[in-house]
C-alpha cells in the first residue's frame, strides 16, 4: 500500500504545484466537481483532503449507509485512468479498484479484499491476471472461512493444501 499511496501523494502534489492560487481544500473541492476531468489518483487525493459532512471520516471512507462517502467513494471510479507504458491493458483499472478496496476495507466483503489485497503487488509489477486465473483464485478464496482470508499474505498461500 505505501507504493499507492506515494503515487497518490505524488499525484496530488503535482496538481498543487499547477493550481497554486487554490489552498487545497478549495482544490479538492474543484476536483470533486468533476472527477472526470482528472486521474483517479487525483481525486483519491482530493478525498482525502476532505472530511464527510455526515459522519466526519475521510470523504469516501465512512461507513457503508453514509450517503455523502457512498456517493463520493462513486466519485473515484468516475475519475480517469490511463494505462501505464508496457503493462497490459485494464491494469490500471485493476490498480485502481484494488486501491479504492484496500484503502477502505471496511466498505467491501471479505472475499473482495482478499481478492484484491493480494493481487495488488503484482498489479503495481505491471502483471493482470488472465481471467482464468482471476477465477480460478476467485475458486480458491470462496472455499475459505473469513479468518482464514486474513491469513493469507500472497498469492501463493492460497495454493496451501492446509487452508481449507
Amino acid at each position: 500500500m505505501r507504493e499507492v499511496e506515494q503515487s497518490i501523494d505524488k499525484a496530488w502534489r503535482e496538481l498543487c504545484a499547477e493550481y497554486r492560487t487554490f489552498n487545497e481544500h478549495e482544490l479538492a473541492g474543484l476536483v470533486l466537481d468533476d472527477p472526470t476531468a482528472f486521474d483517479w489518483r487525483v481525486v483519491d487525493g482530493a478525498l482525502d483532503r476532505l472530511a464527510c459532512p455526515e459522519c466526519g471520516d475521510r470523504l469516501g471512507a465512512g461507513p457503508l449507509g453514509c450517503a455523502k462517502c457512498d456517493l463520493a467513494n462513486g466519485f473515484r471510479f468516475a475519475a480517469r485512468e490511463v494505462d501505464r507504458p508496457n503493462v497490459p491493458p485494464g491494469n490500471e483499472h485493476a490498480i485502481r479498484v484494488a486501491s479504492a478496496v484496500a484503502r477502505t476495507r471496511h466498505r467491501y466483503s471479505p472475499r473482495a479484499r482478499c481478492g484484491y489485497e493480494l493481487a495488488l503487488p503484482e498489479l503495481l509489477a505491471g502483471e493482470l491476471p488472465t481471467t482464468s486465473e482471476a477465477q480460478h483464485f476467485k475458486a480458491l478464496i470462496n472455499k475459505l472461512t473469513d479468518d482464514r482470508l486474513e491469513e493469507l499474505i500472497t498469492v501463493a498461500d492460497l495454493q496451501r493444501k492446509d487452508l481449507v
